[in-house]
């Protein structure tokens, strides 16, 4: 068994880098502008790091390549030094060609900041190796990045300020690296998925870092999965997000592990998961009006179980380009649910719920659903994950989120599914079974439910529909209404406002 775990692991490792890559990182004690190259590959004329500021919204067009200490090619490229510079940073590269997510992130700059320069790094050359020096080579990159802005900075009107850094897997260490470097301090930086080999847990001069920028916000989407971790795992910024936990995403297919190893579509998977932070940028460009928001807690167990959706003291915020620096914060870890594609907004339900037994003394585990009814729609009907296990006679939360608006919550629906459809659900039953074989009845009892919206931060009570009539067993369900009872209905203004 540990044989087969071994190789399954070795397997999605070798699926990801190419054979020999995963080695020792080597010493790295000066700073010289040097860069490691295979031995025996011939010389090219291309540089190994350019500048092309994109100037129009055609994929197509190369752009215009900026050269340093050239002033007036940097006015031919139409350069605004008042305006908002972004820097796009890619990754390691096993194509040595950039990837179609590259396009749709300087078309959703250029959209929505129309004045801004959109520059794209180019440093395939050096980022198309092994990848052990693909990550040497990331602090050569962010030398000449910082050697680019430093110039820059001799310009009157320009200010560093004003420029954002956004770099996708080895892209973000290069982008730390130059937030390190620079002469003064870079506006933000944003790290999408930043890579995890060879940076995890390594010093903060090794490795993106808050002190890198003014602002340092990250996307994690792929920290662990069959014991690999491509994205980096440590938060790494002010903030740290980690959608979906941080690691199975939505629509990336990993519900079929093994047919994927089968069919030898298991790198899809991970391309899907390591490239999702750079899908939720450009949704949280093109999407103003979806944004989607995320809440502090100190691990995705706690989130889960529906206990961090408060936005108290800043413990909320949007992601992607529209995330707001919160004073003090530092390597503040942040979760959020999303859908499986654009727009990746989802809307979060904390529910607490009462449930005691006058029958049962055993561990009943019931698999419980519920169904949301709103004024503007209804939601499907959606299960309470058991994240630990179900406290009887005590308060008992849950997170459960929905796709659509359902707008003012109305009435409520609870569930007891009475046939199981897992082999999990069913070894449960057995396993409540054995422990109260005497009393083979099972009736759980419910006062209320109360309501939290993350979104808008309201809460709301809900009480049995018939107050006779508040126990349920396997394959019933209990109605409940809105009632004073518990929190009082609030209909305060949402924090997000300030946010969007």
């Amino acid at each position: 068994m540990r044989n087969t775990v071994f190789l399954l692991g070795f397997w999605s490792v070798y699926c990801y880098f190419p054979a020999g890559s995963i080695t020792t990182l080597r010493p790295q004690g000066s700073l010289r502008d040097e860069h490691h190259k295979p031995t025996g590959v011939p010389a090219t004329s291309r540089p190994s790091v350019a500048f092309n500021i994109r100037t129009s919204k055609d994929p197509e067009q190369e752009g215009c390549n900026l050269s340093l200490g050239d002033s007036k090619l940097l006015e031919n490229c139409g350069f605004n030094m008042t305006a908002k510079t972004f820097f796009i940073i890619h990754g390691w590269t096993m194509s040595g060609m950039f990837e179609s997510w590259l396009h749709k992130l300087v078309s959703a700059l250029q959209m929505r900041e129309k004045d801004a320069n959109v520059v794209v790094v180019d440093w395939l050359p050096l980022a198309h190796q092994l990848y052990t020096d693909a990550v040497n080579n990331t602090r050569v990159v962010g030398q000449r990045v910082a050697g680019m802005l430093d110039w820059l900075q001799e310009k009157e009107e320009f200010s560093l300020g004003n420029v954002h850094l956004i770099g996708y897997s080895l892209g973000a260490h290069v982008a730390g690296y130059a937030g390190n470097f620079v002469k003064g301090t870079v506006g933000r930086i944003t790290g999408l998925d930043p890579a995890g080999p060879m940076f995890e847990g390594v010093d903060i001069n090794r490795r993106l870092s808050p002190d890198d920028a003014d602002f340092v916000d990250v996307l994690h989407t792929y920290t662990l999965s069959f014991g690999l971790s491509i994205g980096i795992r440590m938060p790494v910024g002010h903030i740290d997000i980690y959608p979906n936990g941080g690691d199975f995403q939505p629509g990336c297919g990993f519900n079929d592990v093994i047919g994927s190893f089968a069919y030898g579509t298991i790198s899809e998977m991970v391309k899907c998961e390591h490239e999702r932070a750079v899908h939720l940028f450009v949704d949280s460009l093109v999407n103003q009006d979806k944004p989607s928001f995320a809440f502090q807690c100190t691990d995705s167990s706690r989130f889960k179980r529906g206990i961090c959706l408060s936005c108290r003291k800043n413990r909320c915020n949007n992601i992607g380009y529209n995330a707001k620096k919160m004073r003090k914060k530092r390597n503040s870890k942040m979760y959020l649910k999303t859908r499986a594609g654009m727009p990746f907004r989802v809307y979060h339900y904390q529910l607490k719920v009462h449930m005691f037994s006058y029958n049962n003394s055993g561990d009943t585990q019931p698999t419980l659903y519920i169904t949301l009814y709103g004024s503007n729609a209804d939601s499907q009907n959606l299960p309470l994950e058991i994240v630990e296990k179900i406290e009887l006679n005590a308060t008992n939360t849950f997170l459960v989120y929905t796709e659509e608006d359902l707008g003012d919550l109305l009435k409520m629906r609870l569930t007891w599914e009475g046939v199981a459809h897992s082999w999990y659900n069913l070894w449960n039953e057995f396993r409540n079974y054995l422990s109260q074989p005497s009393n083979p009845s099972r009736e759980l009892y419910f006062r209320r439910i109360r309501v939290k919206s993350g979104e808008t931060q309201r809460k709301v009570t809900f009480c049995t529909q018939d107050p006779s009539k508040s126990s349920i067993s396997p394959g019933q369900e209990l109605w409940f209404h809105k009632c004073q009872d518990g929190w009082k209905m609030k209909n305060k203004t949402s924090p997000f406002v300030n946010l969007a």
